[in-house]
């Protein structure tokens, strides 16, 4: 009777949504809108090749599916389309390949063979009638083909001849929310959480459906909720219970909660003297909670952890080694399927000779030492999620140990919500990158999906850039990121071309006339921000604490929290020397990369000042020497903003008023900022270099002293003080 309830309620929530359509072209919708198709001889074809719809089964997904056609079929089709018992010409049949329906199917070897996520979308014959089959092997499956069949509807592609088949490359696919219990949002920027819980269990807000149909149309299947600066309150039994609400929301679009853990909290919620990992009562108090959760939750997909970073506590606080640690957690959800994911982003309070080194010097000696349901979390890069990173050298270096992706997807360090940033080019940079750990073509992806590895337990997460903006993420344009996270960790062979333009196309437009000119912008913007923050491998100065706006002159406080520790410019010149004669992080590297990266002439500029301290007027591959280069970087990233502001303007009565003025004035926000880091930068590197700004380049209108006096003591997403 219990699980009865929970299905009506998910069905009426479901119904609810629906209001959600009616509202005005605010961005609700993100890339799931189901407008009417805009082209008139397409429509044609496509009101002629779906009739109907069959779904052949019965469970809470399939219910989300049929929820998830009555909404888009009839719309985008502009007709009815009703679902049917018999097999016509053009009913679209959504069924499990064990099906009795499809006894005669051809294309069955080739979808059981995907695996449970995978699913196939076939133009065959059935009963000597012409349909189009989506199957799977799990009701998942045909969710996650079914919001593929949409997307090819909405994007306009032909369905004739449909033959796909398609199956993620990494199982677990999250999204990490670092929202605290109060709702507030860690480096969040689009208003509050999601997550009202106060108000929980017994109002759910109909966004949760909303929000996980978002999700599963690209393929995300986990969330952990709550923020990695954990809280125990979250596992008190009341909060819990709430817990289990969203899960059950979650559950039939195949997406599994996940919790943050607090390595304190035998303390501070179970009473205990201690939180040591190798004490007998502490190991019981942790397996006596999972078992708790998983009578509430029975899906739950486990704890993701940070420990001993930042002030967290840890098991180090007892001698332990991060090993113990994950491992006593991993042995509490071990007996209910659950994982843990150790976080590998740790610094301690001794100051190193370099902090990109320092996960590495930790982790590499315990690879082979942690539970087979542990997978090491790390970042995309050594530092922390700057505009551009090396791959963190840690991506291959643990052979026995499973390793996950980390991306943050909300901006923290790239402009907050009101810069336009598309971060799939970012993704793609690290993912593509030859760790060559294990031979060439050993890139970062193949290593994380177990292709190059070996690993079973694959995984990738983003930290999330959503609140409770009518928009989703404050800026049209960061559900783009949201939406090319899911995709690539589907398939991380997807160019950010081709997500860019299936993301205009359902979100904008499918006019060229649209497409293009957005498609430019889009993939112009993250080298444009780039340049005008932190150019040649400069990275980690933006203001102190709020990360708001340029900082290279912070240098109070802990010294790699500071931005002199990373540009270390003088007299002499800029850059970090982590070459054999600076800090030696090289070392870190498979040799076929430390050798390209020590050197001067095969060193990739966009990693210059990351890798090497040079001279002023040291000449790069332009001619000019390294003081004008960053001048023109710099003025250059200034000039793309205006160019991305001129494509905009292009679309101008194309695109809806009210989300083409949103756009406008975050990109003049965008420019005035741009503009800010150049002069700012500028003005303080200039201090050291002691030259002029070259000929043909605006001087900066302020003083140096004018731009340090800046003050944003209520910038937003100011990390909590803990």
């Amino acid at each position: 009777m219990k699980l009865k309830n929970s299905l009506i309620a998910i069905l009426v929530v479901t119904s609810l949504f629906l209001s959600n359509y009616t509202k005005a072209e605010d961005g609700y919708r993100l890339w799931l809108r189901y407008n009417r198709i805009e082209d008139s001889a397409l429509l044609k074809v496509y009101q002629q090749s779906i009739n109907s719809y069959q779904l052949d089964g019965v469970s809470p997904t399939h219910n989300a599916i049929e929820a998830e056609l009555k909404i888009a079929l009839s719309q985008l089709l502009d007709k009815k389309i009703s679902s049917t018992k018999n097999l016509d010409n053009g009913t679209l049949l959504i069924a499990l390949v064990s099906s009795p329906i499809l006894t005669t199917f051809n294309q069955k070897d080739v979808v059981s063979s995907l695996n449970a996520d995978g699913f196939g979308i076939f133009t065959s014959f059935v009963n000597k009638k012409k349909i189009i089959v989506i199957t799977a092997n799990k009701p998942v499956g045909l969710l996650y083909g079914t919001f593929h069949f949409l997307r090819l509807l909405q994007t306009q592609q032909p369905i004739a001849n449909l033959a796909v088949v398609s199956a993620p490359k990494i199982n677990i696919r999250l999204l990490n929310h670092w929202d605290n219990l109060d709702r507030t949002v860690e480096r969040g920027y689009a208003g509050f959480s999601l997550w009202d819980w106060h108000k929980m269990p017994d109002y759910m807000d109909p966004r949760y459906i909303d929000y996980a149909r978002a999700n599963a149309s690209v393929g995300i299947n986990g969330t952990v909720v709550t923020n990695v600066n954990a809280n125990a309150l979250i596992l008190r039994e009341d909060y819990l219970k709430k817990v289990a609400a969203l899960a059950t929301v979650f559950r039939p679009y195949g997406i599994k909660i996940y919790l943050t853990a607090r390595f304190s909290a035998p303390i501070e919620a179970g009473g205990l003297k201690t939180a040591d990992p190798l004490d007998d009562e502490v190991k019981q108090w942790w397996k006596t909670k999972a078992e708790e959760i998983y009578k509430l939750i029975p899906d739950f997909g486990g704890f993701l952890v940070k420990a001993n970073s930042e002030g967290q506590p840890g098991p180090q606080n007892y001698g332990r080694s991060h090993a113990d640690g994950a491992n006593m957690l991993a042995d509490a959800v071990k007996p209910f399927g659950g994982i843990v994911m150790w976080r590998a982003f740790v610094y301690d309070n001794a100051v190193p000779d370099d902090r990109a080194m320092q996960a590495y010097n930790e982790f590499k000696p315990l690879d082979g030492k942690f539970r087979d349901n542990v997978i090491v979390q790390i970042k995309n890069g050594p530092i922390d999620f700057q505009p551009r990173e090396p791959f963190h050298p840690l991506f291959g270096a643990m052979p026995k140990t499973p390793v996950m992706m980390e991306f943050q997807i909300t901006q923290e360090y790239l402009g907050f919500a009101t810069h336009l940033a598309f971060l799939p080019s970012l993704f793609k940079e690290c993912l593509d990158a030859d760790t060559y750990s294990n031979g060439k073509n050993s890139t970062v992806a193949r290593i994380i999906d177990g292709s190059a590895s070996g690993y079973k337990l694959t995984g990738i997460a983003g930290v999330a850039n959503i609140g409770n903006d009518r928009d989703w993420c404050g800026h049209q344009f960061g559900q783009a990121n949201w939406y090319g996270f899911g995709r690539l960790a589907w398939d991380h062979n997807l160019t950010t071309d081709q997500i860019a333009d299936e993301w205009i196309r359902m979100t904008f437009s499918n006019k060229t006339e649209v497409i293009n000119p957005v498609k430019k912008m889009m993939v112009v913007s993250r080298e444009a921000l780039v340049n005008y923050m932190t150019p040649l491998g400069l990275h980690h100065i933006m203001g102190y604490n709020h990360h708001y706006g340029p900082g290279p002159w912070v240098n109070k406080g802990r010294a790699d929290w500071t931005s002199v520790y990373y540009h270390k410019a003088d007299s002499a010149g800029i850059g970090f020397n982590r070459t054999s004669t600076g800090s030696k992080a090289l070392n870190q590297y498979a040799t076929p990369v430390k050798e390209q990266l020590e050197s001067l002439e095969t060193c990739p500029e966009k990693f210059l000042l990351w890798f090497h301290h040079l001279p002023w007027n040291f000449k790069v591959k332009s001619g000019k020497i390294l003081w004008d280069e960053l001048c023109f970087t710099y003025s250059k990233g200034v000039d793309d903003v205006k160019g991305m502001q001129q494509e905009w303007k292009s679309v101008e009565g194309k695109v809806d008023e009210e989300r083409y003025k949103m756009v406008s004035d975050f990109l003049l926000i965008q420019q005035k900022e741009a503009a800010w880091w150049r002069n700012a930068c500028i003005s303080y590197f200039q201090s050291y270099s002691h030259l002029p700004i070259p000929v043909g380049l605006d001087k900066p209108p302020y003083s140096l002293e004018y731009y340090q006096k800046l003050s944003f003591p209520f910038a937003p997403g100011i990390r909590p003080q803990w």
